[in-house]
């Protein structure tokens, strides 16, 4: 079960100079690999005249197993996206992406060089960026007699979650949103007020 995580919430660019090479870092919420390349492709066209166009992404939590990508663009293998990425999963925010632009100041970095180089451009720009908590939604569909909906949005509201969808007929149907780490407490919750008439459903696929 997913639990609550820290995501970006604001757009970076910092810039540091190494050896006469400017490194300049852009931080974005990344929510997934169209939104990395949206970024990157903007990144690419305010600089096309730079040297590498270096990255590092991650679309889902910052621990996934998954959901992350990186690219020396150009640079010796190993010395630009993977530390980035490892400076992304060791902030513990997710959904964040970092394009970092080099321009080449004429002298050579090495290989050590450059990984500290770019690590250090991101962490750098990593102190800019804010970050708020998100909490993973599921949804669920319930039906309850008239006489019960004022329970029923009282233990919603509790457990944090939001009605999406209401139609009235005979009864009311509900679609709701509710906290993925919060669902099995909500489920026994509707269970006890309405006597075990009201049913917690997960949507159908059509």
């Amino acid at each position: 079960m997913s639990t609550s995580y820290l995501v970006a919430e604001n757009t970076v660019v910092e810039e540091i100079i190494v050896n006469k090479s400017r490194f300049i870092c852009y931080l974005c919420p990344c929510t997934s690999i169209e939104a990395f390349k949206i970024s990157l492709k903007e990144v690419q066209h305010l600089h096309p005249q730079a040297s590498h166009h270096c990255y590092a992404y991650l679309s889902a939590r910052a621990d996934s197993s998954q959901y992350y990508g990186f690219s020396d663009d150009g640079e010796p293998s190993g010395t630009a996206g993977r530390p980035m990425l490892s400076v992304l999963q060791g902030n513990n925010v997710g959904e964040i992406c970092a394009v970092v632009v080099r321009y080449f100041g004429g002298t050579k970095l090495g290989t050590g060089g450059l990984q500290r180089a770019y690590g250090a451009s991101v962490r750098q720009a990593l102190t800019l960026l804010t970050s708020k908590t998100k909490i993973p939604m599921v949804s669920r569909t319930l039906a309850c007699q008239y006489t019960q909906m004022n329970d029923v949005l009282h233990v919603i509201e509790k457990a944090g979650g939001i009605v999406v969808e209401q139609d009235f007929s005979d009864s009311i149907e509900l679609l709701i949103h509710l906290p993925e780490d919060h669902i099995e407490i909500t489920e026994q919750q509707i269970q006890i007020i309405s006597s075990g008439s009201i049913v917690l459903r997960k949507l159908k696929l059509s």
